[in-house]
């Protein structure tokens, strides 16, 4: 069995089979869905988008949503926000719109990170196939009457270094599989806190 064909078998038993260029075991979902997660205000498509009208929730959307920022911390950036002297009646359009912002960035994001991941295991495929193609070659030269020694090791190099390309990337892909489902989970878990300091 050549190497595609193995890492196509082992990946179509864990992946989405309704994207056969899906590479990870998690269920790809391309895009959130702000109604399973909100259950606040209605965020509608204007909202989505005039967030970023407001400097001040533009900027802190932008801090609570990145994933460096600790969650621990972005609790205590939402009530410090919510709990100010100056939001008063606008308490639950200013949250709403914060959560907005949240929203539409981590989805960006995710989506973003999702189309990476498809590229990232074409790549894998398109190197999997040349490793799989120097192998043939090499195990022609090998049966040849007047083997190509100096030829032969030479594939023999290129095997072993693409080879271990392969493995470091395919290690690299299983983290990065997570990275959806790690925003997911943020993304509820700011919607959570932002809905606990609704009026």
């Amino acid at each position: 069995m050549g190497l595609a064909t193995a890492m196509a078998a082992s990946t179509a038993q864990a992946a989405d089979f309704s994207d056969p260029d899906w590479p990870c075991i998690q269920r790809k979902v391309p895009h959130l869905s702000i109604g399973q997660m909100w259950a606040g205000p209605v965020i509608d498509d204007a909202l989505q988008k005039s967030w970023r009208d407001n400097d001040e929730i533009h900027r802190l959307a932008s801090v609570l949503s990145l994933r460096r920022t600790p969650l621990e911390k972005t609790d205590e950036m939402i009530a410090n926000f919510a709990e100010r002297d100056d939001i008063g009646k606008d308490k639950a359009d200013r949250l709403t719109t914060l959560f907005a912002g949240i929203f539409t960035l981590i989805d960006k994001e995710r989506t973003e990170i999702i189309a990476g991941i498809a590229r990232y295991a074409h790549k894998q495929d398109e190197l999997a196939d040349r490793i799989d193609t120097r192998r043939d070659t090499l195990q022609e030269l090998s049966e040849a009457t007047e083997p190509d020694y100096d030829r032969i090791e030479e594939l023999q190099d290129q095997i072993t270094w693409d080879s271990r390309i392969f493995k470091d990337r395919a290690q690299s892909l299983t983290y990065v599989c997570e990275t959806p489902v790690i925003l997911e989970k943020r993304a509820f878990t700011l919607a959570r806190s932002i809905q606990q300091r609704l009026p």
